[in-house]
């Protein structure tokens, strides 16, 4: 998963160049509900996450609909690579939900320790950088990390009990169908190599077979603890940005993105809570049903 999700930003700073945020969305999932709506239909596990259709939008709208349309107009102000490292506020924000939450899967001591590291980090990133940077698009990123935050706790909450595949077959269609009217609008460019190289890494890599990695992940380790790979992809997506695009390393990085590292470590270290399994769904495949802890 810190691979998988920390390819996005450099293939989406690559394609906002010849594609708005909004057409560039709808294909991204439009492009994942292709291969994986057909896959959900023919194992039966479409039908019983429509029953659940209120959360369903919910989860859309938080997880994918607003987040990773303000990530793409983001990206047209910001470096990928920066980009990547903001999305390290995502542990944070997933803590202080569980501290504040009835609910299980909270953190320890130690986990907060280290996401109050990591958020440090990400303090220096944008501080000793921000002459740079245009407030908008670190808003945008704001807003981004909290839905990011946001949208494991809601799976976790309420659709933990249906099939995974056919959760973000759904979502991925909800999406597509909310961003048609922008693709309607402003038809993506699509006649350089580069562009659509990046539309079809994101749909099917990024979206598609991470979603369905992200759903184990949560069902093994919990909807907070999850979030700690956000510590590993901002890694991902500095050494692509600074080797494939020639993006720069700043001051903010090199004080900031150590800080991360260590938050990640101590983060993930900590004792589990005793395990209370719940069904998560059916996985793919033939595989038995999992569960989450």
């Amino acid at each position: 998963m810190c691979v998988v999700w920390g390819l996005p930003y450099l293939f989406i700073r690559v394609a906002v160049e010849h594609i708005a945020p909004g057409p560039l969305v709808f294909l991204r999932t439009g492009l994942g509900a292709l291969v994986l709506v057909p896959v959900a239909v023919s194992k039966g596990q479409l039908r019983p996450v429509l029953a659940r259709w209120q959360w369903l939008l919910l989860f859309a709208v938080v997880e994918v609909i607003v987040p990773w349309l303000l990530l793409s107009d983001a990206e047209r102000h910001l470096n990928s690579s920066l980009a990547g490292l903001l999305v390290a506020a995502v542990p944070l924000i997933g803590a202080l939900i569980a501290r504040f939450s009835r609910h299980g899967d909270r953190v320890s001591p130690t986990q907060l320790l280290g996401l109050l590291v990591g958020i440090g980090g990400v303090a220096c990133l944008v501080g000793l950088d921000f002459g740079g940077l245009r407030v908008s698009a670190l808003l945008e990123m704001g807003v981004v990390a909290i839905a990011y935050a946001v949208g494991p706790v809601i799976l976790a909450r309420t659709l933990s009990d249906l099939p995974s595949l056919g959760v973000i077959a759904a979502a991925l269609s909800v999406s597509a169908i909310v961003y048609l009217p922008f693709a309607i609008v402003q038809p993506p460019d699509l006649s350089r190599a580069s562009t659509i190289t990046s539309v079809v890494v994101l749909g099917l890599v990024c979206t598609a077979a991470a979603f369905l990695l992200f759903f184990e992940l949560i069902a093994t380790i919990g909807p907070t603890r999850s979030t700690v790979i956000t510590y590993v992809n901002p890694a991902v997506a500095l050494a692509l940005g600074v080797a494939v695009l020639n993006e720069p390393v700043t001051t903010g990085m090199i004080v900031g993105f150590p800080l991360i590292l260590a938050g990640s470590v101590l983060g993930a270290r900590g004792s589990r809570p005793p395990a209370q399994p719940e069904p998560f769904g059916e996985s793919v495949g033939d595989q038995p049903a999992v569960t989450r802890t």
